[in-house]
């Protein structure tokens, strides 16, 4: 997401954000990055998997509540209605690039993993002194305990807090973790995540990635085989 002048990694690349959306998730991101993060290896991330797993499987109930017309996805409507009824604000423009944001698949509909990281964004974007009574008014402590999980682990990833991951970021997060083939598995990682291929990761673009390191992808598709058998 955004686009690159420069080239990679070089002190000329300048990113420039494609939608409004993605300049406030940065900023907002920059802003978390200024407190720090209580982690302190990508070991440190990884041994938390189970427990962020589990908290957002719980979430799937919550999603069946706004999913009315229970059909595996939430249109624009039941979106609206979802915000409405957490108590969360934003103009018509914010839900509609909220929505296109995170239906990676542009099908209209917002499946489980994307409704993860779309409330995961709504919990990031709000985070201020208004919000902070708005999420204790989702009623969701667990899952936006798992949140901040999830945004302290991409603050630790940031190095250099520009609200984004760089390749170089990522080899040096998984360094410090003494890996010997840290290299080779910062890479890999790097590109599961980076999936426009434009050198930079967002925090939409790790939280897509992270649902599938955990197992949200799979679940899923473990429910669609279910429905065709």
């Amino acid at each position: 997401m955004g686009g690159v002048a420069g080239k990679a990694e070089s002190p000329e690349m300048v990113w420039i954000p494609e939608t409004k959306l993605e300049a406030k998730m940065v900023e907002a991101m920059k802003r978390r990055a200024s407190e720090g993060t209580a982690m302190k290896s990508f070991n440190s991330i990884i041994l938390k998997f189970p427990k962020i797993d589990e908290s957002l499987r719980k979430c799937k109930a919550i999603f069946e509540q706004f999913d009315e017309d229970s059909n595996g996805a939430i249109d624009h409507e039941e979106l609206k209605k979802c915000f409405h009824k957490l108590e969360v604000s934003f103009t018509e423009e914010e839900i509609i690039d909220l929505f296109k944001a995170c239906d990676i698949n542009e099908d209209m509909g917002i499946k489980f993993n994307e409704f993860i990281v779309l409330l995961c964004l709504v919990y990031l974007l709000k985070d201020n002194a208004t919000a902070s009574e708005a999420k204790s008014r989702m009623g969701m402590p667990n899952l936006e305990a798992t949140f901040e999980t999830l945004v302290d682990a991409f603050v630790f990833l940031d190095k250099d807090k520009d609200g984004h991951v760089s390749k170089n970021e990522m080899v040096q997060a998984i360094n410090e973790s003494g890996e010997r083939s840290s290299g080779r598995i910062a890479m890999k990682r790097f590109e599961e995540m980076d999936w426009d291929k434009n050198g930079w990761v967002n925090f939409k673009e790790f939280l897509f990635a992270f649902t599938s390191w955990v197992g949200i992808d799979d679940m899923e598709d473990e429910e669609e085989e279910e429905g065709t058998v």
